[in-house]
């Protein structure tokens, strides 16, 4: 997506004064967060559970660990887009070829079909809870992300996307209420079963919900879209690390809160829905307040990942392909683009509503998340050193230290999902 064709460029406040750089920080403040809160989908929601379930507190470290790796891999998102002005798909077209640039978009297609069926199975979950029929809750949903999509600017679209996002800090009220043992979860971080497939498992299925390659996309997307300029790169910044902090912590509450209700019962059934969490749960939370809000937290969490998750396939296919792609833009001037988003979403709905039962899939979907990560952050860091300025281009110290962080997250990654294909649950 190139700034000067598709979008119409972030006029720059005079930053001499602290009225002109804070109103430039509240300009740029929203692809960074609205891409961490879509992180945090119901995918990731059911992997945290699931954690908590299973292991109690011994991957809540994880979770903190990946709050820098997360930083890292999206201020490298965050510079691309902000230094160049382009999309993810069209960089790795222009520096690499088309073929390379199909074959990057293909992950991006995988992990978008996969992220999309666990969203709307979350939406219809919720609707069952409350007795609506799926149809309805799933007709409503894919209605209300197209209508914001195509009759909205970016800026609308954002602002929408930022305020069903801000639901999932119901879960912090999720995690108070269940009353962790603070000694207990301490102990989780001694004792961490490296040789359990069953574990290993569950690793690279956190890895694989945290980073994604369609947040890669989007977000560099969204930088271009926006029209922002090199010199918000300060508070693009600070705008992706209070995303990364924020989406850690929604994940690590809800793996407390299950590890405080359901991870000191051994041997019960996995939670593979989102109807099992909730009753799993709700008896430690209170019946009508604990699952009211929990729903709350879930239909945020879907809502804004499926429209962040749409979005972003049709910038990244739009940029590999070559149609119009801007959200700047109305339907009649980029017909593809409002198409391609309207079919994902509408596909997704439609599938859902047939199989019904997706949501059991939802970890498997990030497993393959992270058997992705070599290619998808193999690209980001390539273009790092071959597509930016001198001045902004990865290296020295921090060339290798990103290198490393990629190399070493990609490998426990792949580590943790071929030991349990290999090794068995």
């Amino acid at each position: 997506m190139n700034r000067s064709a598709e979008a119409s460029p972030i006029v720059v406040p005079d930053q001499r004064h602290a009225i002109g750089r804070w109103r430039l920080a509240m300009m740029v403040f929203g692809p960074g967060l609205v891409v961490m809160l879509a992180d945090t989908d119901v995918g990731s929601i059911i992997t945290a559970a699931q954690s908590g379930a299973q292991w109690g507190y011994h991957l809540l470290p994880l979770q903190l660990v990946l709050i820098p790796i997360l930083y890292v891999v999206q201020e490298l998102t965050v510079r691309l887009g902000l230094i160049t002005g382009k999309g993810h798909g069209e960089l790795i077209r222009e520096t690499f070829g088309r073929g390379w640039a199909w074959l990057s978009v293909s992950t991006l297609v995988i992990a978008c079909v996969g992220a999309l069926l666990t969203e709307f199975s979350g939406v219809a979950s919720v609707g069952r809870l409350y007795g609506v029929p799926i149809g309805v809750s799933l007709g409503l949903a894919a209605g209300f992300l197209i209508l914001v999509v195509w009759t909205g600017s970016y800026r609308r679209v954002e602002r929408v996307a930022m305020l069903m996002g801000a639901f999932e800090l119901a879960f912090f009220w999720v995690a108070a209420r269940a009353h962790p043992n603070v000694s207990e979860a301490l102990a989780g971080f001694s004792h961490i079963p490296m040789g359990n497939p069953g574990y290993l498992y569950l690793v690279a299925a956190n890895i694989g919900a945290v980073i994604m390659p369609w947040m890669v996309f989007y977000q560099q997307s969204a930088i271009a879209d926006k029209g922002l300029q090199p010199q918000a790169l300060r508070y693009a910044r600070f705008d992706t690390a209070i995303g990364a902090v924020v989406t850690q912590l929604v994940m690590a509450a809800v793996l407390i809160a299950a590890a405080a209700t359901l991870g000191t019962h051994s041997g019960g059934p996995p939670l593979d829905t989102v109807e099992e969490i909730a009753d799993a749960m709700t008896p430690y939370l209170g019946a009508g307040g604990g699952r009211l809000i929990f729903s709350i937290g879930i239909l945020g969490a879907g809502m804004v990942a499926a429209i962040v998750v749409s979005l972003a396939a049709a910038w990244g296919l739009g940029e590999v392909a070559g149609y119009r792609r801007s959200l700047q833009d109305s339907p009649q001037r980029a017909p593809w683009f409002y198409a391609v988003y309207s079919f994902v979403v509408i596909a997704g709905a439609v599938v859902v509503g047939v199989a019904k039962d997706l949501v059991a899939l939802s970890i498997a979907v990030e497993v393959m998340n992270a058997l992705l990560l070599p290619l998808v952050l193999g690209f980001l860091f390539l273009l790092g050193r071959r597509s930016l300025p001198p001045a902004h281009r990865l290296r020295g110290i921090y060339a290798w230290l990103v290198a490393g962080t990629i190399i070493a997250t990609s490998c426990l990654g792949l580590y943790g999902g071929l030991s349990w294909i290999f090794g068995g649950s």
